[in-house]
């Protein structure tokens, strides 16, 4: 039996550890039939190393989606190794130290603005570049923290993730009328080398023990990974703008 991608080809940032949401989705996706391709920064080593760990050998592109030299060059390097794509995964956020952990009221404007460039504007910079890869269509799928909320301890990361759900509306709205879809995973929280970098996590993960109706588990990224495969598929082919929660339902509970 084949798999729900096969014969697609996959475009993944963000593997950094196998506790990574991105290396389950890269995992998945060639268990599922996709030929991926890696980027990776600012250590494309630490990546090349972990990808060892798939079933199938992958190449790793330096990739800093804050650079337009690096998003300039990607679509021929992509060509030359895929020949083009029907799928790009955006696993990239990052918040400077004194944009996170209590400090909201106190963060310099440069910090916000670089949380906003890496973890929201990304989203846009990276799917452009990969358009023109995209001829017959494709699926842009990101990965959000829900923003309806303010969080122990995330701060300007909040905002971030709230720009970045606005930004993936907007870039589905444009981007139908070339059949390229883009949607979000809003997973519950993991012990990702994301979270690790937040201080006081644990206080922030805490909730989901309490009010999750779903039991959750923080060292599972899998299930988050196989939303994000499911929307690389042809199972959502008339779904763009959405933002699907694989949170163990802990966005519906009140209290």
């Amino acid at each position: 039996m084949s798999g729900i991608l096969e014969g697609k080809r996959v475009l993944i940032t963000g593997v950094l550890t196998e506790a990574s949401i991105a290396f389950h989705t890269a995992k998945l996706a060639q268990e599922q039939g996709a030929e991926i391709i890696l980027t990776a920064f600012p250590r494309p080593t630490l990546t090349e190393r972990i990808a060892k760990k798939l079933p199938q050998p992958v190449k790793v592109v330096e990739l800093d989606v804050t650079s337009e030299e690096h998003l300039g060059r990607l679509a021929e390097i992509v060509r030359e190794e895929l020949g083009g794509l029907d799928g790009v995964v955006h696993s990239i956020g990052f918040a400077p130290q004194d944009a996170l952990g209590g400090n909201f009221l106190n963060t310099p404007f440069a910090s916000v603005a670089t949380a906003m460039h890496v973890s929201a504007y990304s989203l846009k910079s990276l799917t452009m570049a990969c358009l023109p890869l995209m001829d017959g269509g494709g699926s842009v799928v990101g990965l959000t923290f829900d923003a309806q909320y303010a969080w122990p301890q995330y701060d300007w990361m909040g905002p971030a993730k709230a720009a970045l759900e606005a930004t993936s509306r907007y870039i589905a709205r444009d981007l139908g009328k070339q059949n390229v879809r883009c949607n979000l995973i809003s997973a519950g929280p993991l012990g990702s080398m994301a979270a690790k970098s937040i201080p006081g996590f644990s206080e922030l993960a805490d909730v989901w023990n309490h009010r999750s109706p779903l039991e959750w588990n923080m060292s599972d990224p899998e299930p988050a990974g196989r939303g994000v495969v499911a929307l690389l598929s042809d199972w959502f082919p008339k779904t763009t703008g959405e933002i699907v929660h694989v949170d163990g339902g802990l966005h519906a509970i009140g209290a």
